[in-house]
């Protein structure tokens, strides 16, 4: 190490401690370097190892958030967002270490809007929360990744999950938002309004950004009027392939399906022992039809008549809530479930899109790849959309087993990108998706960081993550 880099390193740690123990005296018991809670806020669901910052402080308003960016500003110490913790791709991993900010405190619904249908929540604000909230207007909020995340982290990423094939992702719900930038300034994009073509679309920029240009402290929401009538289905599918052309031919019949998910019998088979269910052991998927009662109930037939066509079996459908919630829940429960398949393995959790018109193909190609390798690797996947989820089962210890595994994620994104595809639909790039975004992308990704160092010159905004700047 030379004399002047060990000069820069010693500056750095003492700027470091000078401002930690500013933020102790102004926060209080809000700021903490608590090893427990640091390696709390570095949680990862993937083999990504976790690497905790160096301290976490709650904040409570967007005044504070200000106020603890340009602090950190000034000691170029990193800022990483964080929600609820249960992003994919190690996006709430420290790398170079920093301040965790933790926004779950920033909960307030700030208004609800009934007859223009939206409303201004918090970033820390869950959706299960917030649907909570509007439950006895007749509203809801229908982004749905599983997980009860924070809706600033939803928008960070980009998130969507079972409705989307009806309802849109993040990109499509967030009408404006409010975030704080690198230099600890605040800024407003969008409005109320349904549209517009005022400037440059920030609020698009902001939403999947992953933390790197901003930190989002509130966010205006699209809300939905509650369907008249729900109708949930499950039907089973003689082979995987076929279960996706059904899913293509309901599409492009115009079938306004609200939700249609896939889990092939590797799946199933682990959803029957931890949910409790007697489903057949195959390909199957999971239906929901929104409507009028009699709107509903045509499309529930249109899409048995599909069915049939593409070698399904048995086609049940639920009204009652209770049985909707038990259907949908074992879907939820999914990445759960496929862990006890092989208890003290680790699970990673990946995910592609790709056409529709690709989709049978390509998640047929999967499965075969998958079952040469011989690896435990259930398939689920919001195929309304395109996007699947491919969660490989993986002895720690093993590295030949490591190896295989990512030589599979490198072809399953390959495959992805050949037929138009992205690698990855909904969990973002964070750390895991990196060395993909180029093959992806291109010299787009030149832009996307000349962005990045416009906005945050000193990269002090959740560095390390969608690209690596010098």
């Amino acid at each position: 190490m030379t004399a002047v880099r060990a000069e820069a390193q010693g500056r750095s740690a003492e700027a470091k401690r000078a401002l930690f123990a500013r933020l102790a005296a102004r926060f209080g018991m809000r700021f903490s370097v608590s090893q427990a809670l640091r390696e709390q806020h570095a949680n990862t669901l993937t083999w990504l190892k976790r690497e905790p910052p160096d301290a976490v402080l709650f904040a409570e308003t967007e005044a504070e958030v200000s106020e603890i960016v340009t602090l950190c500003a000034e000691a170029r110490l990193p800022v990483i967002p964080f929600g609820t913790g249960t992003s994919l791709e190690g996006h709430v991993n420290a790398p170079f270490g920093g301040l965790s900010l933790d926004l779950s405190r920033m909960n307030r619904i700030l208004a609800v809007h009934e007859a223009d249908l939206d409303c201004v929540v918090e970033s820390g604000v869950t959706r299960k929360a917030l649907n909570d909230h509007l439950r006895g207007s007749g509203l809801f909020f229908p982004v749905d990744p599983g997980a009860d995340a924070s809706l600033g982290g939803m928008a960070a990423t980009r998130a969507s999950g079972t409705n989307a094939v009806r309802y849109g992702t993040m990109r499509d719900a967030v009408l404006g938002l409010s975030a704080v930038l690198a230099d600890g300034s605040v800024i407003a994009t969008g409005g109320r309004a349904r549209k517009s073509s005022a400037g440059y679309d920030l609020t698009r920029l902001l939403i999947g950004s992953e933390g790197t240009l901003g930190v989002i402290t509130s966010l205006t929401l699209k809300l939905y009027g509650i369907p008249e009538t729900i109708l949930s289905a499950v039907c089973p599918f003689a082979s995987i392939e076929g279960a996706c052309n059904a899913t293509i031919a309901a599409l492009q019949m115009g079938l306004p399906l609200a939700r249609i998910e896939l889990a092939d019998e590797v799946q199933i088979r682990a959803c029957n022992a931890y949910s409790h269910l007697s489903l057949p052991e195959v390909p199957t998927l999971f239906l929901e039809f929104h409507g009028t009662p009699s709107s509903a109930r045509e499309q529930v037939e249109a899409f048995a008549e599909i069915a049939r066509a593409e070698g399904g079996g048995e086609y049940r459908w639920a009204e009652r809530p209770e049985d909707r919630s038990k259907l949908w829940q074992a879907r939820h429960d999914a990445y759960w479930a496929a862990r006890g398949l092989k208890p003290g393995a680790e699970v990673l959790s990946t995910d592609v899109c790709v056409p529709i018109s690709a989709l049978a193909a390509c998640v047929g190609a999967t499965r075969q790849d998958i079952d040469r390798l011989g690896l435990l690797a259930p398939i689920v996947g919001h195929v309304g959309d395109g996007n699947f989820h491919v969660m490989p089962l993986i002895d720690p210890a093993n590295q030949e087993e490591r190896r295989k595994v990512q030589a599979f994620l490198d072809r399953l994104v390959e495959r992805a990108l050949a037929c138009g595809g992205t690698c990855t639909g909904e969990h973002g790039v964070g750390q895991g998706k990196i060395n993909y975004l180029v093959a992806e992308h291109g010299a787009g990704v030149q832009v996307m960081a000349a962005i990045k160092k416009a906005l945050d010159p000193l990269n002090i905004l959740n560095p390390g993550k969608i690209f690596a700047l010098p």
